[in-house]
């Protein structure tokens, strides 16, 4: 029989680890932040930090006041800090009889304040006709918007509909998506609705195919913008046509969506490749009239869904400022903190935490206040340095590219610049993420100067969005009648001393969205 023994014995081991101190962990983190992020970390912390003060000399109504008073009000907020702490409880489970008398301290200094009828109560420490700066940002920030199902489903309520119909289109609108288009078949929905126990109508009868092709084709024509609940593209820019040759008041704008609507039904696939001698010769449109329809035809919405919703672009705010220093004939870095509130320690709060007088919760509090708002300070401290130290050196590799665009930024890895600073390439990295540069050539992400790059025929290095940049230009100088394929922009690109692969090239004017050389190509009667 096998036996398993088990034995616990101590046993001394020697190791190294790393170990991330809590400080260490605040100050990456604030150095990662962006400006409106890093404004509301600071407006967090000075709401939940007894020991931060903001600091803005004459605005401050504390300011005014007797230091009396001010040693008033800090103690109303010490107070109300302490109050949130939970009781001391002692050995044997009891709470101790200090706790229960600052309590009622509590209790009756503020028993006006508790016997009130109005749910808002003017906080602590802030002055009699004082603004409340957090109610007035509520207050005026803007409510979130309809979604574009909410407002469809709007729109659809008020529509004169028979009572099935109006109960199908009601399921069939929950199904368009962000872009207006209906995004599952009949049989998914038909599924769905089932399983979950919706598939009867109000009077009783079952949903089917029939009835939800009535009801899509009702919803179609009664949703604005027309267009919406298309199944894809096509059918999409169909309903659109349709609806301008509803409203056409003269026989030539009938005709001119007449072409529209041929060339969406019949030529569609041929549209699409930019086939247009296909497209005449089975049609029989001269050019005129498809170039016409084509114009025509860019009046209509890809994505209807869109223009129901606007979609909140956030704000981006920068966070350095680029500028050209006239005097000195360079350019000159600055940080944007002017919405930045200065902070400190308050002076108070530090004394009694050394206060033996004080009691020693309270101190103990204290002291991890203080504590924590000294590290805030010196985080921010040592974000506004490193962050201007790394642009600094950014500016100093990249003079090229701010004085003459884009086809001159040079490779830069950010191994490079952690080394010339004397920092790790992870402070780098954390110092870039999510900043954004306002430079005389416009506002740019500060990530995009750390690129890689290549080295021409004549030994400069170039970095690969330049490399981007020359192939767009490269581009946009062709002739449209006979557009470079993939092969001839790597041939005038080797010509400015830059190998690239044709698979390459195929890549990078991918990724600038433009299209292959047959759908640039632009027909005229000289071909």
């Amino acid at each position: 029989m096998l036996r398993l023994d088990q034995h616990a014995k101590l046993q001394n081991r020697m190791g190294q680890e790393m170990r991330l101190a809590p400080r260490m962990i605040q100050s990456m983190e604030i150095l990662q932040l962006p400006m409106m992020a890093l404004e509301e970390r600071i407006e967090q912390e000075l709401e939940s930090n007894v020991a931060l003060e903001r600091v803005e000399p004459g605005t401050d109504a504390e300011d005014q006041l007797p230091e009396s008073r001010r040693d008033e009000l800090q103690d109303e907020r010490l107070d109300e800090r302490l109050d949130q702490l939970p009781l001391v409880v002692q050995q044997d489970g009891s709470a101790r009889p200090e706790d229960f008398a600052r309590l009622s301290d509590l209790e009756t200094r503020f028993e006006d304040a508790f016997d009130r009828d109005s749910t808002w109560q003017r906080p602590p420490g802030r002055l009699e006709g004082e603004r409340d700066r957090k109610l007035e940002a509520m207050a005026n920030a803007p409510a979130r918007g309809e979604s574009l199902i909410e407002q469809l489903q709007h729109q659809w309520s008020f529509s004169d509909q028979e009572p099935e119909i109006a109960a199908a289109g009601r399921l069939l609108i929950d199904y368009i998506d962000d872009d207006g288009r209906l995004g599952a078949d009949f049989d998914t929905i038909l599924a769905q609705v089932a399983e979950r126990g919706q598939g009867d109508l109000p009077d009783g009868s079952p949903l089917d195919r029939e009835l939800l092709e009535r009801a899509l084709l009702a919803v179609q024509r009664t949703l604005e913008p027309r267009g919406l609940a298309g199944r894809d593209v096509r059918e999409c820019l169909r309903i659109q046509v349709e609806a301008r040759l509803e409203e056409a008041e003269s026989e030539e704008e009938r005709r001119g969506w007449g072409d529209v609507l041929i060339l969406i039904e019949r030529h569609f696939g041929d549209l699409l490749q930019n086939r247009v001698p296909r497209i005449e010769r089975e049609s029989g449109m001269s050019l005129d009239r498809f170039d016409a329809a084509r114009v025509r035809m860019a009046r209509l919405r890809l994505w209807p869904g869109r223009d129901v919703v606007d979609e909140s672009v956030p704000p981006i705010m920068p966070d350095v400022i680029v500028e050209f220093d006239e005097e000195r004939q360079r350019y000159a870095a600055r940080l944007s903190e002017g919405r930045l509130p200065s902070l400190r320690v308050s002076p108070r709060y530090e004394r009694m935490a050394k206060d033996r007088a004080v009691e020693k919760s309270a101190r103990d509090f204290l002291a991890a206040s203080v504590r924590s708002a000294s590290w805030l300070i010196d985080s921010i401290a040592q974000r506004r340095s490193t962050l201007l130290r790394v642009v600094e050196a950014v500016i100093e590799r990249q003079r090229d590219w701010f004085e003459h665009g884009a086809m001159h930024l040079r490779p830069l890895p950010m191994i490079d610049v952690a080394d010339q600073l004397g920092i790790h390439v992870g402070t780098v990295s954390r110092a870039v993420a999510d900043k954004w540069m306002q430079t005389p050539k416009g506002l740019v992400p500060l990530r995009r100067f750390f690129s890689g790059g290549t080295e021409t025929r004549d030994g400069q290095d170039v970095s690969w969005d330049a490399v981007k940049a020359q192939v767009k230009e490269i581009v946009e100088r062709e002739d449209p009648a006979c557009p470079l394929s993939d092969q001839a922009i790597a041939g005038r690109l080797l010509e400015k001393g830059v190998t690239l692969a044709r698979r390459t090239v195929v890549k990078y004017r991918e990724q600038l969205g433009i299209p292959p050389a047959r759908r640039r190509k632009r027909h005229g009667p000289a071909r």
